[in-house]
């Protein structure tokens, strides 16, 4: 009789996994996925951060950058990128979207570092923290002087700026009249300083200088202006004259004083700064042919204010056409420091002139 052999591992049947075996199997192969795309992330997330720092470690040249009008989210990255200021177009342009920032992003001229973080240039950009450019208006400068110096800083065109302030419709009360003037807004455009973005047009900086005469010419100021029987062109223009022929604030009430007390006697203001205006380069000395030259701005020919402002008066010199000095004052004579010597009769006036002319 044959012995029961053992049977071998072999020739018994398949060992199907037991139910508790495929949820140990399911639960390392999940374990293993999850690790997986944490490593993912965790390395995408590591690389979107490195994307975001700057460009540079050390210290850096700054950088300008001029966003145009109407520049996308995605062409201010590629601008960006080309000038070396950002790692990555797609990360910016991301990080943007991201913080739902991407719409507002100002154009402009712009100093960028490239030790500044994108988080920092999206910042600036929105705030539209662009370069300005500043520029003082000298008191007494002309239309035609403001627009040579603006036009040499390369902030605006000549010819456009000087039609502007030709023909320029700006709504301010103060304007009205100054038809038969030279430019309409000759005396309005009020000296300072100011700070423009490149890129700003002409109408804008004409609206910033008209903006800041009419903070400067108060109500308070228009109505003395009202009370004395002078409309705000009148004024002004009376102001610029005085502005051209008193250097010192202390004579401006009083240089205000001889031109009113002239104008209530009906003689000639015989200004000599209105004369200059005329000329095509200020002269030391003004000949005889100079006072004879036909023009409503010669007020050596031609009774009562010309037809509008000669510059652009200061504070102090509209000031003293409002409230000029209670004196009897006809005629001032210059002295070579500047100040002036006053006097009541043509007789006094002469012998000054004797004086201090020779």
């Amino acid at each position: 009789m044959d012995a029961s052999l053992p049977s071998s591992p072999s020739s018994q049947a398949p060992h199907s996994p037991q139910p508790q075996e495929k949820k140990s199997f399911r639960a390392r192969l999940l374990g293993v996925v999850v690790f997986f795309l944490a490593f993912l992330a965790a390395f995408g997330g590591y690389r979107f951060y490195i994307f975001l720092t700057p460009v540079a470690e050390a210290p850096a040249a700054e950088v300008a950058v001029f966003i145009r009008p109407g520049s996308t989210a995605g062409e201010i990255a590629r601008l960006l990128r080309e000038k070396e200021i950002i790692r990555s177009k797609v990360v910016f342009e991301l990080y943007a979207r991201i913080k739902n920032l991407d719409k507002n992003l100002q154009a402009g001229e712009y100093i960028f570092s490239p030790n500044q973080s994108v988080p920092e240039i999206v910042a600036k950009l929105v705030r539209g923290d662009v370069k300005t450019y500043s520029f003082t208006i000298p008191e007494g400068y002309t239309v035609e002087q403001i627009a040579s110096m603006l036009a040499k800083m390369g902030l605006v065109d000549e010819e456009k700026f000087l039609q502007l302030a030709r023909e320029g419709d700006f709504p301010y009360s103060f304007l009205q009249g100054g038809e038969n003037a030279n430019y309409r807004l000759e005396g309005f455009l009020f000296p300072d300083t100011y700070n423009v973005p490149k890129g700003l047009t002409e109408e804008k900086i004409i609206e910033l200088m008209l903006r800041r005469f009419a903070e400067v010419y108060t109500p308070e100021l228009r109505r003395r202006a009202t009370y004395l029987g002078f409309t705000d062109r009148e004024i002004i223009t009376l102001a610029s004259i005085i502005e051209k022929e008193a250097k010192l604030d202390a004579e401006r009430p009083l240089v205000s004083a001889v031109f009113h007390n002239r104008l209530e006697r009906n003689m000639r203001l015989q200004s000599c700064a209105t004369v200059q205006y005329l000329l095509e380069e200020p002269k030391e000395v003004l000949t005889y042919d100079d006072l004879n030259i036909e023009s409503p701005y010669n007020t050596y020919r031609h009774e009562g204010l010309p037809p509008g402002p000669i510059g652009s008066p200061g504070r102090a010199s509209i000031e003293a056409a409002l409230y000029p000095s209670d004196v009897p004052y006809l005629y001032f004579v210059a002295k070579k420091d500047g100040s002036h010597i006053f006097s009541t009769t043509l007789t006094e006036h002469n012998r000054a002139k004797a004086k201090y002319l020779h």
